[in-house]
């Protein structure tokens, strides 16, 4: 699961039905350039992946094939795999590497929201957030290092949650989100 955090931990960003709207319409620009034909399944792979409607922000292509499947059994691997290539040419989706040997992908473009990831090296948990004061000392950083401007980054820090870390009476945060939210169902 994963967690969007600013200054507390919160769920991964929702995107807006205008957002949602907005990629869709970057996606259609995107097949029209590239004469790429519209089809049931990817269009179906493609409303998964931007609304969100799986259960993680960042997806396998076994993930994604797991959610387009609950509404469409007969989507096959090969074209979940190609759509998300085609997402990725679009700049509609970012691959990850969180070091488990796994790539994940997550949507980008430009509307949405920059935030970099927190990831617990043991169980897993990814912790999106947003740090204005890392953003300001990178972009010092590369103008101090020959005048350079951050036009795209990807900041990933690696570490081990307090319960894997074996602090006595430690949790982790994701174990508390998970709670919280079954709380409020």
């Amino acid at each position: 699961m994963a967690v969007h955090a600013t200054t507390s931990p919160r769920h991964a960003e929702i995107r807006t039905a205008e957002q949602v709207t907005e990629l869709k319409h970057q996606w259609t620009e995107y097949q029209h350039r590239h004469a790429l034909k519209t089809t049931a399944q990817r269009e179906l792979i493609v409303d998964v992946f931007l609304s969100g409607s799986t259960s993680d922000s960042h997806v396998s292509i076994d993930d994604l094939l797991a959610s387009v499947r609950r509404r469409n059994p007969k989507v096959g691997y090969a074209t979940v795999y190609r759509t998300v290539k085609h997402l990725l040419d679009a700049g509609l989706a970012a691959s990850r590497q969180f070091g488990d040997g796994q790539t994940r992908y997550e949507v980008a473009g430009s509307e949405l929201r920059h935030h970099d990831h927190l990831i617990c090296q043991k169980c897993r948990l990814i912790l999106e957030f947003e740090e204005p004061e890392i953003e300001r000392l990178q972009d010092s950083v590369a103008t101090r290092l020959g005048g350079f401007k951050v036009v795209q980054h990807k900041l990933e820090l690696y570490g081990l949650c307090p319960k894997e870390q074996g602090v006595v009476g430690g949790s982790c945060p994701g174990e508390d989100l998970r709670q919280a939210e079954s709380v409020r169902r």
